[in-house]
């Protein structure tokens, strides 16, 4: 009992060489880890350090109460690109209001997931078919890619809310990319894949982040400053500053202004007394939705254009590139921000800068109704996707320990991580492949080894942080790409597609409408799910129905498949191959007619029930009313090899009363034997065992 509720108390007492095994582990995957999560957390829109939060305490509880001992859980990518693209319509990325609505998913995919493992629902994520996950996650994975490639560049680029536009808008500005920015990323890329090839078990990625971190801290390579809009030489450029600041001010009322309406029309629409009251505020809300979209369009391409442009400064005075005179600084400047009246502006790459020291405080996450309304959509994606990645993870990394893996106790464990992480400011996290397999290969035998890993951080937050001032965006951004590379795998979309076609086509439309869709990935995934249930049920609408004849080797074989074997005028034997339910009831019923009014000679329709697994009352009706219709016309039903269940439905409706208790038989060669008898050895003689062999 006691383990059922603390199941980590089965690595005590630890065997001789367990906890040496577990800590050597634990350090290892702590290299991989810190770095790693840093870099997920800027994926997931949130500061860098948030990312140290998620790989505190989440990676040791996911351990103490999961049933994989080698899982290694904490920030990833995809889970943190969903919430990312999840939260993007609700708030600013890295503003308070979107960390407090990250923190608040968390809380919500914690609660989904552990309700799932507490009710043993585990089977739920079925519902996401694996040609679904397959094409969702290689499209996430470019995705991902494409969406560091800015910080590789050193560009600065605002959101239009299209994926695909920003990437053109992107790439139409690679001219203006940051030379030593991106020369950092691609030595960051190059140390990792030489080290992932000549030393795959050197922490390849610590070592980058080292390396480049003291190169970024030598050279200088931070340069910030901030001047006035007043500090602008030129008038012309002032103007457009001016213009600007004017245009963000609007958008700011304008957005306040929605938010008040919408909040105003959601206690309206709580009160049927004021349905035209909503009316009309539902038409306000939609009126400013459109002009917010207007001004942040245009808001966005101003601050494009103004960072395109290249300042130097003399003394306090901040001029275009090239029309100041002599007595500038040296450096060529590009704007960052403009806050107020004030430009923000940088003359070298990005780095991580100030990490606050110590660990996350204690706190209940922010719970709003309007917000839990808004977010458990994409909550529940997140909590079907984060627990396959981790399920897959697992099972994999039990096929070689020969480890049992349950479930619902990992629902459990992936549950209590991402709730317990809310209340120690983490956003939603999961199994991560690339450190599982870390801590398998580092000889991890319990999940102790994870606990290491979350007491390992916990020091890097007390007295690490300072090292990390100088740690370059670029760095981050290539440890991202580098980590990503591995998730895409067209082979397993192709592989889908042999398979089955239906299967190829969910996997491929699942891909297409997560890059449409994109930032919003969510959608993707629910299109995909919904298209692979929909082509499921297709499939099921028209099951095989196979007339059968006796072929040489002593079974009933399709005559579609070898019209060649010998037919009977008097007789009909025919396959259902599929179960019998609301959806296929008229195919079935149209099936046994076309078959019958094909042979206008038919006395007797054998239905061979082998592979019918299952009825429900549609099938239970349309049974019945077959059975009805041949008896009026002078034909006889029977049925051989019917399972239990299908009995059972057939019993309890009292339909077998109906068809006779005579009219069942175990098999078909007793339901021929039978019908023999009846007719004559004629009439059946075509479905006899040909001569020197036997009948089966």
């Amino acid at each position: 009992m006691l383990q059922r509720l603390f199941p980590f108390l089965s690595w005590f007492p630890p065997k001789q060489g367990q906890i040496k095994a577990d800590l050597i582990a634990g350090i290892t995957v702590a290299l991989v880890l810190i770095p790693q999560s840093m870099a997920y957390a800027q994926l997931a829109g949130m500061p860098a350090y948030f990312g140290l939060y998620a790989a505190f305490l989440p990676v040791m509880i996911a351990a103490m109460w999961g049933s994989s001992s080698q899982l290694g859980t904490g920030p990833v990518a995809v889970v943190s690109l969903l919430t990312a693209s999840s939260l993007a319509p609700f708030a600013t990325a890295g503003s308070s209001e979107f960390i407090a609505l990250a923190i608040l998913l968390s809380l919500l995919v914690g609660a989904i997931q552990l309700s799932l493992g507490i009710f043993k629902l585990g089977i739920i994520v079925n519902f996401l078919s694996h040609p679904v996950i397959v094409g969702f996650t290689n499209a996430a994975a470019i995705i991902i890619a494409l969406s560091q490639l800015n910080k590789m560049l050193g560009l600065q680029l605002g959101s239009s809310g299209r994926f695909i536009i920003d990437v053109v808008t992107m790439l139409g500005d690679i001219g203006h990319a940051h030379l030593p920015t991106l020369l950092m990323g691609l030595v960051a890329l190059a140390i990792m894949a030489v080290l992932r090839k000549k030393a795959p078990k050197a922490p390849g990625v610590l070592i980058a982040v080292a390396l480049t971190t003291l190169v970024s801290w030598g050279i200088g390579f931070e340069k910030t400053a901030n001047v006035k809009v007043s500090q602008v030489a030129e008038p012309t450029l002032r103007a457009q500053f001016a213009d600007f600041m004017e245009a963000d001010g609007r958008l700011k009322a304008v957005s306040q202004k929605m938010l008040e309406t919408a909040k105003e029309l959601s206690v309206s629409e709580k009160s049927p007394e004021q349905a035209t009251t909503s009316a009309v505020l539902r038409h306000q809300v939609d009126l400013l939705r459109i002009e917010q979209k207007s001004l942040e369009a245009s808001r966005s391409q101003q601050l494009r254009t103004l960072r395109k442009l290249r300042f130097e400064r003399q003394g306090e005075v901040l001029q275009l590139a090239g029309t100041a005179g002599s007595g500038t600084d040296g450096v060529r400047w590009r704007l960052r921000r403009v806050s107020g009246d004030e430009l923000h502006l940088t003359g070298g790459g990005d780095v991580i800068g100030t990490i606050p020291e110590g660990l996350p405080s204690i706190k209940m996450p922010s719970i709003n109704l309007d917000d839990i309304r808004a977010l458990f959509t994409a909550a529940l994606v997140i909590s079907l996707v984060g627990f396959v990645e981790a399920i897959s993870i697992a099972k994999a990394l039990a096929a070689k320990s020969k480890q049992r893996i349950d479930p619902n106790q990992e629902l459990v464990g992936q549950g209590l991580a991402n709730l317990v992480g809310s209340f120690t400011q983490a956003f939603p996290s999961s199994g991560s492949f690339s450190r599982s397999a870390v801590n398998f290969n580092a000889g991890a035998r319990t999940g102790m080894s994870s606990v290491f890993t979350g007491l390992i951080v916990m020091l890097a937050l007390l007295f690490l942080t300072p090292l990390l001032y100088h740690l370059p965006q670029a760095t981050l951004a290539a440890i991202i790409i580098m980590a990503v590379i591995g998730l895409i795998n067209f082979s397993a979309v192709k592989h889908a597609w042999e398979a089955s076609r239906h299967d190829g086509i969910a996997a491929i439309v699942t891909f297409i409408a997560t890059f449409v869709f994109a930032p919003h990935l969510d959608n993707g995934i629910i299109v995909g799910a919904g298209l692979a249930m929909v082509l499921y049920l297709y499939r099921t609408m028209q099951p095989r129905v196979a007339i059968l004849g006796r072929h040489p080797d002593g079974n009933l074989r399709d005559l579609a498949v070898f019209p060649e074997l010998p037919r009977s005028e008097s007789v009909i034997a025919l396959r259902f191959d599929g179960r019998l339910y609301f959806a296929n009831v008229s195919y079935f019923e149209d099936a046994i007619l076309e078959a019958v009014a094909a042979n206008p000679k038919v006395r007797y329709l054998l239905i061979v029930g082998d592979a019918m697994n299952e009825i429900d009352a549609s099938g239970e009706e349309v049974i019945h009313h077959i059975v009805e219709h041949l008896r009026g016309s002078g034909i006889e039903i029977v049925f051989s090899g019917l399972k239990k269940q299908v009995r059972d439905v057939m019993q309890a409706t009292g339909l077998d009363t109906v068809i006779g208790a005579g009219a069942f038989f175990p098999n078909e060669d007793a339901a021929l034997n039978a019908i023999g008898t009846a007719l004559g050895e004629d009439a059946v003689a075509p479905y006899r065992a040909t001569a020197g062999v036997a009948t089966p």
